[in-house]
């Protein structure tokens, strides 16, 4: 559809396809409490996110994004798996459990310090996983990264994907 408009008091004449409302973005500064929170709780050992642009995307853009945040506590092996320490289905932490024989997800209770670490651990996914920092992300990091996080430094690796 041919629309007239103006821009800045110019007028603009022609079809105008609209594009995906973009994430509005957030500064650097709004990740650092996010973070801290869960790097300064005594039951975590170390965490994580990856963050990539896709190299195919079945016909859509191929837009970075970054997500699969996973934490590891003090109750977790050095050996378990990440994605077993997702933080939405976090076999220590998260207030549901699968149970096989219902066929569903299944709430449960958690010690007081396990289910404030859960809150910050849920908040950080969901700050890297809303795409609200995908401006300063891989401005720190990188494109095709996996990002581990200790007290001591962070580690980051290129990221395989397809």
């Amino acid at each position: 559809m041919t629309t007239t408009r103006n821009f800045l008091g110019i007028p603009v004449d022609g079809d105008i396809t609209r594009a995906e409302p973009r994430t509005r973005q957030r500064p650097l500064e709004d990740f650092s409490p996010l973070l801290q929170a869960v790097l300064d709780d005594p039951l975590v050992t170390e965490f994580g996110w990856r963050q990539f642009t896709p190299y195919f995307n079945d016909g859509d853009p191929c837009v970075f994004g970054a997500g699969s945040v996973w934490v590891r506590t003090c109750d977790d092996g050095e050996d378990a798996d990440r994605d077993a320490l997702d933080v939405e289905y976090h076999a220590t932490l998260s207030p549901r459990r699968w149970n096989a024989k219902a066929v569903r997800y299944e709430d449960i209770e958690r010690a007081p310090e396990k289910a404030a670490l859960y809150v910050h651990c849920e908040a950080l996914a969901k700050a890297v996983d809303s795409g609200e920092f995908d401006d300063v992300l891989p401005e720190a990091f990188g494109d095709h990264a996996d990002i581990t996080v200790k007290r001591d430094g962070i580690t980051v690796e290129f990221y395989e994907h397809d």
